[in-house]
């Protein structure tokens, strides 16, 4: 079944093109969403007529995604994020969460558009890309820290633990100190 993009669609094509694709993807799918029309003479030739309007908005698509592209390049975003004690964080940072911390700073990017390579479950900076057009990619990068309340909470517990692991050695040097005391005053 051949039908007409109206839209972009991900694992098939861009605005305009022709494209084969099964009856059922086609009816059930593309052409219910509007995504798509039936390929047959009439929609070919209002297709054409709408080629030359879709060029422009193709263009200024471009055009913005360049643009949001340019902001993006070497832009760092950090997140605070809590941490278990073996240094791995609660859950992953998600791209809905990216997109979200994104538009805090007046970049608006789809969280579809934004590709996670492998799951951020670490503390440390990584490097994401924001697929943002068809020939239209970004760069940024995302640095993970510990929430400065937990990374307190964690101090004292170190610190803590130190001084009783001191206490514990303490009292171990005392009870073989008097042991030999013991050894000495009976021989």
């Amino acid at each position: 079944m051949k039908v007409i993009l109206t839209d972009n669609v991900k694992s098939l094509g861009s605005v305009g093109e022709i494209v084969n694709v099964s009856q059922g993807f086609g009816r059930n799918y593309l052409i219910p969403n509007r995504l798509a029309v039936l390929a047959d003479e009439s929609n070919k030739k209002q297709m054409e007529d709408h080629q030359k309007r879709l060029a422009k908005k193709v263009a200024e698509q471009k055009a913005a995604a360049e643009e949001v592209a340019k902001k993006l390049n070497g832009l760092t975003v950090e997140l605070i994020k809590k941490v278990g004690g073996n240094g791995r964080l609660f859950g992953t940072v998600t791209n809905s969460e990216l997109a979200k911390k994104l538009s805090e700073q007046g970049i608006e990017v789809e969280r579809r558009l934004i590709t996670v390579d492998t799951p951020i479950k670490t503390l440390g900076t990584f490097d994401i890309t924001a697929k943002l057009f068809k020939d239209v990619e970004a760069t940024f990068k995302v640095k993970v820290e510990i929430d400065p309340k937990q990374a307190e909470e964690l101090k004292k517990k170190q610190e803590a633990a130190a001084k009783k692991a001191a206490k514990k050695e303490a009292k171990k040097e005392d009870a073989e100190g008097s042991e030999e005391t013991e050894a000495t005053e009976e021989a």
